[in-house]
């Protein structure tokens, strides 16, 4: 009788999973998950990830009871856990999604070891990404550092073939099952109130309401700071309870599809950046000679949104009371902490990792990266206007009015320019004062980025 373990990591799906579907044709399978002790105790355990992690979790297992399978689920060492299930229950396959995180790569690399030493076959299937790491590359590298040509060559790429979901699933008689943990044993603080659910049912109820619904619009009004037009997909994708490639082949051919593509595209871009450039998260990609400020007082306004900019606090408040971010705030907010305030990158990626549901290295350090100017923006030292990227993304200023409480009553446009209202109006609201002049703070940037 062949018996094969399937390791979800951050594939947390049973519909378009290859790993899953590979182990699924033996004639006995093991669906598993570890909770990782090392990844538990450290900063990347935030709060909204981890009960947006066990939320889909228990989806999950709820389909698999469906398939007369359960999710099987340990607490340790990953590697040791899933080669124990191995032997315990005579296993010959060991199944897992690839994954490109220096972490997740070292994890993989004992796996692969592990098995070999225990005579299992081990795969690493795709599926993480739309396109994977390597299958595109340019002539004469590894990867591409440039987006354009990545898109180019990426939307060249086939499709990787969509694996079917089991229908039934049979796991060997005598193993235990475990349970998952209550979500408050894990948590190292609250998640946020107005945080996504978790869940491959979840996601692909949004999926297909942003496909019916908003994705015809998506060119035009995913920008819309107040209109919120965003797909809402992107903690679904970061935990695999979608498929990146499945919602690629749905959503590429209507109307508006082109546009939420290319979004998909720099997913897939930040992440062959990221297999090519392990240290993303902790080193400059191209080194510009920069000498950051080490202000903490600067720090902790931009964390608390005071620095009296409203398009910054409203993103940097919306942050924390849901722990997502719109992508064109979250753009504003981090060239205003590393232009403006010329603070480290690393200082503003660590913070987003601590809030973001969604957050993964590859994107949030690529991102982070790509606006201080240290990553693969070919505009290297670009500056966003908080002002004109306010009064183009929220005209009326819903959005700043939504997160800025104190800023509720001023009407229209005015909200992002409080210090210019009369001073009798000023003094009726409790708000910072700008905390540095965007002009000047933008002319000292690129003087220093000038200076050899």
């Amino acid at each position: 009788m062949s018996v094969a373990v399937v390791l979800f990591n951050r594939d947390l799906r049973v519909r378009d999973n290859p790993a899953l579907a590979a182990a699924a044709r033996a004639e006995r399978t093991v669906p598993l998950f570890v909770l990782d002790e090392a990844l538990l105790g450290s900063r990347f355990a935030a709060p909204n990830r981890v009960a947006f992690m066990l939320e889909a979790l228990r989806d999950l297992d709820a389909s698999l009871r469906r398939t007369g399978a359960r999710l099987h689920v340990r607490r340790g060492d990953p590697v040791a856990e899933a080669l124990a299930v191995a032997r315990e229950c005579g296993a010959s396959e060991l199944h897992v999604s690839a994954d490109w995180s220096a972490f997740a790569r070292r994890r993989e690399e004992r796996l692969r070891r592990a098995c070999a030493e225990q005579r299992v076959t081990f795969r690493a299937h795709p599926g993480t990404t739309a396109v994977q790491p390597g299958a595109v590359t340019p002539a004469g590298g590894d990867h591409f550092k440039v987006f354009t040509p990545f898109h180019r060559a990426w939307e060249a790429a086939p499709p990787r073939p969509r694996a079917t979901a089991p229908r039934r699933l049979r796991a060997p008689g005598g193993l235990a099952v475990g349970r998952l943990p209550a979500v408050d044993s894990l948590l190292r603080g609250a998640p946020s109130r107005g945080r996504a659910p978790g869940g491959e049912d979840a996601g692909r109820k949004l999926m297909r309401a942003f496909l019916r619904d908003g994705l015809g619009a998506y060119a035009e009004r995913h920008d819309d700071l107040a209109g919120d037009a965003t797909s809402g997909l992107s903690p679904y994708l970061r935990f695999g309870c979608i498929s990146a490639g499945e919602l690629l082949t749905e959503a590429r051919s209507p109307p508006g599809g082109a546009a939420f593509a290319r979004q998909l595209c720099w997913r897939d871009f930040h992440h062959q950046v990221l297999a090519a450039f392990p240290e993303l998260a902790r080193r400059d990609y191209r080194h510009r000679g920069d000498r950051w400020s080490r202000s903490r007082r600067a720090l902790e306004a931009w964390r608390e949104g005071l620095t009296g900019y409203p398009i910054v606090d409203a993103a940097m408040r919306q942050l924390a009371a849901e722990g997502r971010m719109h992508n064109r705030a979250r753009m504003i907010a981090a060239s205003f902490l590393t232009k403006d305030l010329y603070l480290d990158w690393r200082w503003g990626e660590r913070h987003f990792q601590d809030l973001l549901t969604d957050g993964e290295i590859a994107n949030n350090a690529g991102n982070w990266q790509w606006v201080a100017g240290t990553g693969n923006d070919t505009r290297p030292n670009r500056v966003f206007n908080p002002i004109r990227q306010a009064r183009r993304f929220d005209p009326e200023g819903e959005y700043v009015r939504r997160h800025v409480p104190e800023l509720e009553a001023i009407e229209g446009g005015a909200v992002h320019e409080p210090w210019r209202l009369p001073s009798s109006q000023r003094r009726r609201i409790d708000y910072p004062a700008p905390i540095v002049d965007h002009d000047a703070a933008a002319a000292t940037f690129l003087a220093r980025r000038a200076v050899p």
